[in-house]
């Protein structure tokens, strides 16, 4: 393998590592069956939020949008800074419970990277 290949391969597993292991995005972003067990054909393909606050939060969000493939309205330049800084290119945020993370550039470009190799559900 070329040194441009390696590099890509370790950037997917850098990207499925912080995605599955440190964000646990499927939390949120996949939808379960009726155990509670993930719907693995679905990975990351958006799903009802299956959590309240204990008291109320303003804003808090119902649904996750779709993240396998790429989120919708994002480009991958977009989506890199929104991970880096926590600020849509609009300037919002993301409604709660999405935690702010302020990733590395390296960081969030393996996340995009990962995310853009996955098949959307």
């Amino acid at each position: 393998p070329t040194m441009a290949a390696a590099a890509d391969r370790e950037s997917l597993q850098r990207g499925e590592y912080l995605v599955e292991r440190v964000g646990m995005c499927g939390d949120c972003h996949s939808p379960r069956d009726q155990t509670g067990q993930f719907i693995r054909s679905e990975w990351l393909g958006g799903a009802p939020i299956g959590v309240l606050p204990k008291h109320p939060v303003p804003d808090w969000a119902e649904v996750t949008p779709p993240l396998a493939g790429m989120p919708p309205n994002y480009t991958e330049a977009a989506l890199v800074a929104f991970l880096e800084t926590n600020h849509r290119a609009d300037g919002s945020r993301p409604r709660p419970p999405m935690p702010p993370f302020r990733f590395s550039h390296s960081d969030a470009q393996a996340v995009v990277d990962y995310l853009k190799s996955l098949r959307p559900a």
